[in-house]
């Protein structure tokens, strides 16, 4: 992806969610001179993939199939010791139509919520031993409190203001219902690794290559290798 057009999808991201009233900390707001004047008191923003991150996937066409996402906060299982916090929250903005592929979590077990906008729906199947679709075994989840078992392949819709919780070892594919309008999409979880946690479907890359055809206005979690902070 061009880093122009990653940071056009932070800056929509960013509209989208304070238009809606949400408030993000300082650190979601930090340019690249910014992020060179950290010292060691921000390292665990570092080491725990805090902050922005978008893909496509390496398809080139986000608004059909791409993800632009902010952690707030999270875990790290390789270090326990320096950061013992067993939770991650997340917010994802969804576009209209936008669909992020099938994949499962092997560690993680997250709740999905949506907070506002268009209709979320999410088509589950449970992980055969394989690691393909079991067609065959049906889905339990729960939303909102409340425990649902249903067929592999089913559509659960989530409108605004419902969750549903995705263990570990279940398929799912997520997609804004066209015509319903953007999303914002928020998600509860135990500690979460983006780079090791991720089983997708497809032979599809969860972090891309950036082109850098314009001064960075944003960093991803990925560009923090470049990091060096001071003190």
């Amino acid at each position: 992806m061009k880093r122009s057009e990653i940071d056009h999808i932070i800056d929509r991201a960013l509209e989208f969610s304070t238009n809606r009233g949400f408030v993000f900390p300082r650190f979601a707001y930090y340019t690249a001179e910014d992020w060179q004047k950290l010292n060691k008191n921000s390292q665990e923003i570092i080491d725990n993939m805090l902050g922005w991150d978008v893909t496509d996937f390496g398809e080139g066409n986000f608004s059909r199939r791409g993800l632009v996402s902010f952690t707030f906060r999270n875990g790290n299982y390789e270090h326990p010791d320096l950061y013992p916090k067993p939770y991650c929250e997340k917010l994802f903005v969804i576009e209209d139509g936008q669909e992020l592929p099938y994949h499962f979590h092997r560690k993680k077990m997250e709740d999905i919520i949506n907070r506002g906008g268009g209709t979320l729906e999410i088509t589950v199947y449970k992980a055969d031993a394989d690691e393909k679709l079991d067609k065959q075994k049906s889905v339990t989840y729960v939303s909102d409190g409340e425990r649902f078992t249903v067929p592999a392949g089913s559509v659960i819709q989530l409108p605004p203001g419902r969750s549903a919780t995705m263990t570990q070892g279940t398929y799912h594919q997520w997609k804004g219902v066209p015509g319903t309008g953007r999303i914002l999409l928020f998600e509860v979880s135990s500690t979460n690794n983006d780079k090791t946690d991720n089983r997708f479907l497809e032979d599809i890359p969860r972090l891309i290559s950036v082109e850098e055809d314009t001064p960075r206005q944003h960093l991803l979690f990925n560009d923090y290798g470049e990091i060096k902070l001071k003190g």
